[in-house]
């Protein structure tokens, strides 16, 4: 079925002749009078088609919204899933300082590992400080929010770093708060 347009000339359609309230009688011969019946049945084809197709795009379109919601609510449910074991690891730490454990040794180890596994998991999603001691100052990736006169170092170099900036996946998440050299 193909749903062409017509390539006469258009016509325009005017409402039909009436002669005292009556509408007028056409005579047209048989073959167009099929031509037209053929006419009207490929249109009203078209015009289903057209519907259905319409139908169809809109259920394709909720459908779509549907996934895309469900995509950002669940989006993150694999890097839970894993911070959930980093805390449980935390919240052992926290029931044996409170059971008042003496060995100050074996607490910060447990720490320091949590700690590991913590960066570890963080590298597995693209997530890596940014260095920042010792760098020259780079309003990337840093935020100075500090100077302090410093000889030994050249001008807007790092000294100190307040607080880690992170990158995910090469852009910048956090940036890195830092104080900076300047000249005495």
């Amino acid at each position: 079925m193909e749903c062409k347009k017509n390539n006469h000339e258009e016509q325009k359609h005017e409402p039909p002749a009436r002669e005292n309230g009556e509408e007028k009688t056409v005579i047209l011969k048989e073959s167009e009078y099929l031509k037209l019946k053929e006419e009207a049945k490929k249109a009203q084809e078209c015009w289903d088609k057209m519907l259905r197709s319409q139908a169809e795009m809109e259920n394709l379109r909720k459908r779509l919204e549907k996934e895309k919601q469900d995509f950002v609510r669940f989006a993150n449910e694999g890097i839970i899933a894993e911070l959930l074991t980093v805390l449980d690891d935390l919240e052992r730490t926290v029931e044996l300082a409170q059971e008042k454990h003496q060995d100050l040794q074996a607490f910060l180890k447990g720490v320091e590992m949590i700690l590991a596994h913590f960066y570890e998991l963080l590298k597995d999603y693209g997530v890596k400080p940014i260095d920042a001691k010792g760098k020259l100052f780079d309003p990337n990736f840093h935020e100075a929010l500090m100077q302090a006169p410093e000889e030994n170092l050249p001008e807007n170099t790092i000294i100190e770093e307040l607080q880690k900036g992170y990158l995910l996946n090469d852009r910048v998440i956090r940036t890195a708060k830092v104080k900076v050299a300047k000249k005495a």
